[in-house]
């Protein structure tokens, strides 16, 4: 069973992330912190990694922290709670605030994260949030800050971000454009990828 891969980082996008160990490239599932944090393409790569295993599927899912990886091995424990929904809440709420989230059984913050209904929100809070008090905070390592990184870059991120939660197309562009227009012109430091998801969201839950 693989539970962290270190090598070179060969591609990445939104969700998904390829890692070349000992020349083997190992196809991951990540959540948006982890692909932020990734860094650039030939670059090194430093996975914590469950392996998902059922009957007809082998996966692998991978996390920048320990923490990232407890919370996803947790919820997908819940009865009902696969990896895409797990994935889904880590990459809509990020580990600190999911963290919170749980401890304050927050059913409504739960639920605003696309594929999370009241009674998954519910589930999931009855089976996980007396679990969480030991966790410590993900840190400044969790979420990859984006300084220089081009506002189209970041607007095009977003909006990968926001179809991979399951929005269509149209409404993540408009959700992303949303988010960015928010953001100060010229903020030192530039508005990080997380702040500007988190934003977006926001917007359109109103």
């Amino acid at each position: 069973m693989i539970a962290r891969l270190r090598g070179t980082l060969l591609d990445k996008r939104p969700g998904h992330a390829i890692v070349d160990v000992a020349g083997v490239g190992y196809e991951v599932t990540v959540p948006l912190p982890t692909y932020r944090a990734l860094g650039e393409i030939g670059g090194g790569a430093d996975l914590y990694v469950h392996t998902h295993v059922r009957e007809d599927t082998l996966a692998l899912f991978g996390f920048g922290t320990p923490l990232e990886k407890e919370l996803f091995v947790r919820l997908v424990g819940v009865n009902g709670v696969g990896p895409k929904t797990a994935i889904a809440l880590l990459s809509g709420l990020g580990a600190d605030d999911l963290v919170d989230a749980l401890r304050r059984r927050d059913l409504k913050r739960l639920s605003q994260v696309p594929g999370v209904g009241r009674k998954t929100a519910e589930r999931i809070a009855l089976e996980v949030a007396d679990r969480v008090a030991s966790l410590a905070p993900a840190g400044d390592g969790v979420a990859g800050s984006a300084p220089g990184a081009a506002r189209s870059t970041l607007r095009d991120d977003l909006i990968s971000a926001l179809v991979n939660l399951g929005y269509n197309a149209r409404i993540a562009t408009e959700a992303a454009d949303d988010a960015l227009l928010a953001a100060i012109p010229g903020a030192s430091p530039p508005p990080v990828f997380e702040g500007l998801l988190k934003g977006a969201l926001r917007s359109l839950r109103r």
